[in-house]
């Protein structure tokens, strides 16, 4: 009863935060359209599964009921979609995205790729915190954070970018870890079909949530273990796991993986452009606020094996401006041993 009331109430909350003839004016704009969602991962991958099952309920608490048309544009660690959002995608709402985490910390890590400024959108909200561990294949010859001090491990990933790249990178750099990263996959999906077939040995970053959700069987099974996590804290179920902080000898090493892994905490975001009007966005904040307390919502994330711990928009749009404005100098270290990795 008391989630009940709690979606409820949130269901309500935009209305006693906007005025009458803007209320009005939202649902009235949103009436009979459809918001393309923007998905940049690969269909079948846990950002995929989670947008999907999000959409599913949250276009019934937004003034007017849009429906939603999912579109998945993966690639170079959702910059794809985060290029398009801010300069073709349409601005006046009927366009949202739902990115890798790592996307706002392009501008800082990977300018080439980001023809955009992630503090200029308007963020939607998140619908959990995030935990990437580092699993194993059950024949691989690391079956600990002691073993990748001193074995290589090779790993897939998709591309530079994301967890899957950047973590490992950057953890190798500055902790010596023995991570051999082969990038190039399309999702996670594929690159759990190499671990089978011995073309890796696990995944040097991915996200918990990820693994409960595609992998259950292999936990279950014992074929697959987890010997490290990130994360800004540990993850209660992975009490027995040690954290990549361990490894950290000063506060230069910490702030370093810091800047990587401050984006674990907006997990999952979702934004719309810069230019939508605020109603629309004090609207769609508010009914994402009531979407991540839905009962029927809880319900299917957990078929699913999703985990919810949501964000306001609010909330991202201030970490996001936090890591903006991580000092040149850490900025520098994290960038150098991203760019070694590529060359």
């Amino acid at each position: 009863m008391k989630r009940v009331l709690l979606a409820l109430s949130a269901a309500g909350l935009w209305g006693a935060t906007i005025p009458a003839a803007a209320q009005e004016d939202v649902a009235a704009f949103f009436k009979d359209k459809q918001i393309r969602l923007l998905v940049g991962s690969a269909a079948g991958s846990g950002y995929d599964m989670n947008a999907r099952v999000f959409v599913k309920h949250y276009q019934k608490y937004i003034p007017g009921k849009p429906t939603f048309v999912v579109q998945n544009q993966p690639g170079a660690g959702s910059a794809i979609v985060g290029n398009a959002m801010a300069n073709t995608a349409a601005k006046d709402g009927t366009a949202m995205a739902a990115v890798i985490n790592g996307m706002p910390t392009l501008p800082l890590l990977s300018p080439d790729q980001a023809r955009f400024d992630p503090t200029k959108f308007n963020w939607i909200g998140s619908t959990n915190r995030d935990t990437q561990a580092t699993y194993v294949w059950h024949t691989s010859p690391v079956l600990s954070l002691a073993d990748l001090q001193t074995k290589e491990l090779v790993v897939g990933a998709t591309t530079p970018g994301t967890t899957q790249v950047d973590f490992p990178v950057v953890a190798k750099a500055i902790f010596g870890l023995k991570y051999k990263v082969i990038s190039g996959y399309e999702g996670t999906t594929d690159i759990h079909v190499a671990m089978e077939r011995g073309e890796v040995m696990g995944m040097g970053a991915n996200g918990w949530l990820s693994l409960k959700a595609l992998g259950s069987q292999w936990l279950k099974d014992g074929r697959v273990k987890v010997i490290m996590q990130y994360g800004v804290n540990p993850n209660p179920e992975l009490a027995d796991v040690p954290t990549v902080f361990s490894l950290a000898k000063n506060d230069a090493d910490r702030q370093a993986m810091l800047l990587m892994i401050s984006r674990l905490e907006y997990g999952r975001p979702f934004f719309v452009p810069a230019e939508v009007p605020a109603a629309r966005v004090e609207a769609l904040r508010r009914a994402f606020d009531a979407t991540v307390k839905d009962p029927e919502y809880l319900a299917d994330a957990e078929k699913a094996l999703l985990e919810v711990s949501p964000m306001t928009g609010e909330q991202v749009t201030a970490l996001i401006k936090q890591v903006a404005a991580t000092p040149p100098d850490v900025v520098a270290r994290v960038r150098a041993a991203l760019e070694a990795s590529s060359k």
